[in-house]
């Protein structure tokens, strides 16, 4: 059954909480708001009314990224916990019910995992919400919690509900556009989230005006809380742009949200963006965006995080190599003396702490003097 409104299906009534698709393969369940309100709803699916949520939709589906599912809790495994919208971790039991959303994950220190053919068993692959069948994991994860899906959400028109219909909107224009900075890494756990906010939480010491979100990435709360914790005025990420993952979009998919994630933090004129870019320079996208000549135009300074001096060289020379002049290296490196000795022995540029990045971008930008515009129409 495609989305078709209700009054398209020739429906029939059966017990007063089932709707037969005229298909006769899938059908439409009446929900009660009080089963949607008991259901444990993740961050993912966080921006969704979902006072709109009327139908659970059963048969013969095939999942989309971003779609909402109603699923029931089948196994306990690595994520013991959901996170929801309010950032809260709720723990899980056998029998939960919860709202999640489809979509891919990339993770080298956690799974790998895709959005399933059909409605059939899968996994909770990560605590803000992704459904999605695991295919590989890192040896120190165990294997995922398990999920049964019980059928896809839909609207009072029968629509399946995707939280790309409450993505924010691109702006239109020309507007001003504040000095911007970009972190990137090595891979995950290389300190990126934590440099961001170093630097966001000294450029507020300075009294500056900052926004912050992070481009790409699977949806979750955890880097966004760090961001706000450390005082910037907004944040948001790319599930705020409608998508559960950024894991296997398109080039066209990957600039145009980031697009409209800076255009949007633009729109609330802050002193500085800070942005962080998920994951590592040999994952897909974000070779492909840090690649892409919007990013390369839109973003000031580039600071690269690493964990140790091999990484942080290397991974400086292939950005120097792509064109960045990159501003600093910082990260999870700063936690070994021995290890930021090593680099400082084979840098030529600043290794430096996060707080110590911030004041180097505050002076940046007390002496600026040009402000480029945003994206044309």
């Amino acid at each position: 059954m495609t989305d078709s409104t209700a009054t398209e299906i020739n429906e029939k009534i059966i017990d007063q909480n089932i709707v037969i698709a005229s298909d006769n393969s899938n059908r439409l369940e009446l929900l009660e708001k009080k089963r949607v309100k008991k259901a444990k709803a993740a961050y993912n699916v966080r921006n969704i009314p979902l006072d709109t949520v009327r139908y659970l939709m059963r048969g013969d589906l095939q999942p989309e990224n971003g779609d909402l599912v109603l699923a029931r809790v089948t196994a306990i495994g690595q994520h013991q916990r959901i996170e929801l919208g309010n950032g809260r971790r709720a723990g899980l039991h056998v029998g939960d019910e919860i709202i999640v959303c489809y979509g891919a994950r990339y993770a080298p220190d956690q799974f790998e995992a895709y959005v399933p053919g059909s409605l059939e068993a899968c996994h909770l692959v990560a605590a803000g919400g992704i459904a999605a069948k695991s295919i590989n994991r890192h040896s120190r994860m165990k294997p995922a919690t398990e999920i049964l899906p019980l059928g896809l959400l839909a609207d009072e028109r029968g629509a399946r509900i995707n939280i790309s219909a409450w993505a924010i909107k691109p702006g239109t224009g020309k507007r001003q556009r504040a000095l911007t900075v970009a972190v990137a890494g090595t891979s995950m756990n290389a300190g990126k989230t934590t440099t961001a906010a170093g630097i966001i939480h000294t450029l507020k010491n300075h009294g500056l005006n900052v926004a912050a979100a992070k481009v790409t990435g699977t949806g979750a709360g955890g880097d966004r809380w760090k961001m706000i914790d450390a005082g910037a005025d907004i944040v948001l990420d790319f599930t705020d742009a409608g998508l559960a993952s950024t894991f296997g979009i398109t080039q066209q998919q990957l600039e145009s949200t980031f697009r409209c994630l800076l255009d949007n933090l633009s729109a609330t004129q802050p002193d500085v963006i800070v942005l962080e870019v998920a994951d590592g320079l040999y994952q897909r996208e974000t070779a492909a965006l840090l690649a892409s000549d919007i990013f390369k135009t839109s973003v000031d300074e580039l600071i690269f995080a690493a964990g140790e001096a091999l990484g942080a060289k290397k991974g400086v020379n292939i950005l120097r190599r792509q064109g960045y002049a990159v501003f600093a290296v910082s990260g999870a490196i700063n936690a070994s003396p021995l290890s930021m000795r090593e680099a400082e022995n084979v840098l030529d540029l600043p290794l430096l702490q996060p707080k110590d990045v911030g004041k180097r971008i505050h002076d940046l930008f007390k002496n600026r003097t040009t402000v480029r515009p945003i994206f044309k129409d």
